[in-house]
């Protein structure tokens, strides 16, 4: 596991849920912070090389832009993992993609502009992969927390 310091965990305190859109974001974190530009932009180049940050990105509500989502799952033979795992992420609407141990063993999420679309994408991944336990599971209704790690 890699080591982090006190900087690196106020680093990360800070983006995680408040992540300046300004014309230079790590210039206005070093500000914050008391530190360089340039040190911010070390330690979060490392934070990502290292697996610490996985993504740095806008999190974006697709019903209010005119998408609409579903989480997916699909019974998936040990033999067929990397195949499917291929195929699944090649699709522009897939955001996450990650394998549990149960019986659907394979779930993702997808987002597109109609449920039609969803579906049709859904019925193509089973036709290319062969695998026809594929669940589509749309919500319902959608409750979302605030995920903030303090670190």
């Amino acid at each position: 596991m890699p080591v982090i310091d006190d900087i690196d965990k106020r680093i990360i305190n800070r983006i995680q849920s408040d992540f300046p859109i300004t014309q230079r974001p790590y210039g206005t974190i070093a500000d914050d912070l008391g530190l360089s530009e340039n040190d911010v932009i070390e330690r979060v180049s490392r934070l990502k090389s290292t697996g610490i940050i996985r993504r740095i990105g806008g999190n974006f509500v697709p019903e209010k832009l005119g998408y609409v989502s579903t989480l997916c799952a699909a019974h998936v033979p040990g033999d067929k993992l990397e195949f499917f795992k291929e195929v699944v992420n090649g699709y522009t609407g897939v955001t996450h993609n990650y394998q549990r141990e149960n019986h659907f063993n394979v779930w993702f999420t997808f987002i597109e502009p109609s449920r039609d679309i969803i579906q049709k994408n859904l019925e193509d991944i089973s036709r290319r992969t062969g695998i026809n336990k594929i669940l589509n599971l749309p919500a319902t209704r959608v409750y979302k927390i605030k995920a903030q790690f303090t670190l």
